[in-house]
């Protein structure tokens, strides 16, 4: 039987440029001990540990938790692309819902190098050669980074199909820089207006360079816990886990082929019903959404993939304001992968501290009013996307 499953510990370090921020097992260590310590819970405690990164040697994450504590638990390293973070969690979330243990910590962390993305193995099949087979087909290649490409073509292919204007992809990152001036720990706090993100160098059509997620180092961390052990240490009223879900590839990823649903619009669609149909709640039973905006174009993509706007209708739903304070809801309170940062192993898991805090009302300027129930979208190509709601009673 499924038992339920308390976030009772959150933490995380202040994301830095490549090349600006100390060594991962540093930045993972502080993580850890800052969730340790917001649950109040000795290291002695923890029965198991998942260590998420995606750019490392084979057991990095030892190396890491050996930082926080030499206890013998079983450390079991955790690769998922961009939706790392979240695998790690769902990971730990499953360990205590199954009774295998009852308290578990999930720590995300990235030491990323400048520059885009690239393959670091070019003597074997690339993990996203069906990817870029589909793009291959669509568009062709260009000199413009691998990922740009693909996601800036999903936003190309949404334009031509509803005449969306390119000013309302940049309305997405201004939102994101004013929502991250807000948050100490985001890479970006600077304001930037619609005009001055279009100005930024074109990286590819629709996209700017203020429209794409900056390499990013950092980590985060969450410690989870069942209702008995919550009770045992005297932990009232936790934030917990009311559904979770993983989707990957379906055939419509690939044919007919289409750059929306390459980047993954049918994951996170089927993703979002398994989690409304877990919760016995839908998205108007939300009120904060951290959601995975690598490029503004996955943003507007996500909010009719999830169900937040009609298909067709993300448009109206950014220029109306829904997607921000004093809308129908706030997406990316942090300020998002776009200005937060995005350290590919640690963004999951800041997701989910941003929800946590926001759940508990300790987000300060960034708080969202009467916040109670959160969701959130962790996506990475290759393909996985994890989607979680948390509640708080």
């Amino acid at each position: 039987m499924k038992r339920s499953v308390n976030v009772i510990g959150v933490g995380m370090t202040k994301f830095a440029k490549p090349g600006a921020s100390e060594d991962y097992h540093e930045m993972a260590s502080k993580a850890g001990r800052a969730a340790l310590e917001d649950a109040k819970v000795p290291w002695g405690e923890i029965q198991q540990a998942y260590a998420g990164y995606v750019y490392g040697d084979s057991t990095c994450g030892q190396r890491a938790i050996y930082e926080i504590g030499l206890s013998g638990i079983p450390v079991f390293n955790v690769n998922n692309n961009c939706s790392t973070g979240s695998t790690a969690l769902m990971l730990a979330k499953q360990a205590v819902e199954g009774g295998i243990v009852e308290c578990a910590i999930a720590v995300g962390f990235e030491k990323m190098e400048k520059g885009a993305l690239g393959s670091k193995f070019s003597d074997r099949a690339n993990p996203l050669e069906k990817h870029a087979m589909v793009m291959n087909d669509v568009q062709g290649f260009t000199q413009a980074p691998g990922a740009a490409q693909m996601f800036g073509g999903a936003g190309r292919e949404y334009r031509w199909k509803y005449g969306t204007k390119r000013e309302t992809f940049a309305k997405i990152s201004e939102k994101a820089r004013k929502h991250a001036s807000n948050n100490p720990f985001a890479l970006f706090n600077q304001v930037l207006s619609v005009e001055e993100i279009m100005a930024s160098e074109e990286v590819f059509d629709p996209l700017t360079r203020f429209q794409c997620c900056p390499p990013t180092c950092g980590a985060a961390a969450a410690v989870l816990c069942s209702d008995d052990f919550a009770k045992k240490h005297g932990i009232v009223n936790p934030v917990y886990i009311a559904a979770q879900a993983m989707t990957t590839d379906y055939p419509s990823s690939f044919e007919p082929k289409s750059m929306i649903k390459m980047v993954g619009y049918d994951m996170a669609k089927e993703c979002a019903k398994k989690v409304y149909d877990e919760a016995g709640l839908g998205p108007k039973d939300v009120q904060v959404v951290e959601l995975h905006d690598c490029f503004t174009a996955n943003e507007l993509l996500t909010y009719e993939a999830i169900g937040l706007a009609n298909e067709g209708e993300a448009e109206k739903f950014i220029w109306e304001g829904q997607n921000t304070y004093g809308g129908k809801w706030v997406t990316n309170p942090s300020g998002g992968l776009l200005s937060k940062g995005h350290p590919l192993g640690a963004t999951g898991l800041a997701q989910c501290t941003e929800l946590v805090w926001q759940l508990r009302g300790t987000a300060d300027k960034r708080q969202v009013p009467n916040a109670k129930v959160a969701l959130q979208h962790n996506l990475g190509l290759g393909g996985a996307c994890v989607m979680t709601m948390y509640r708080r009673n």
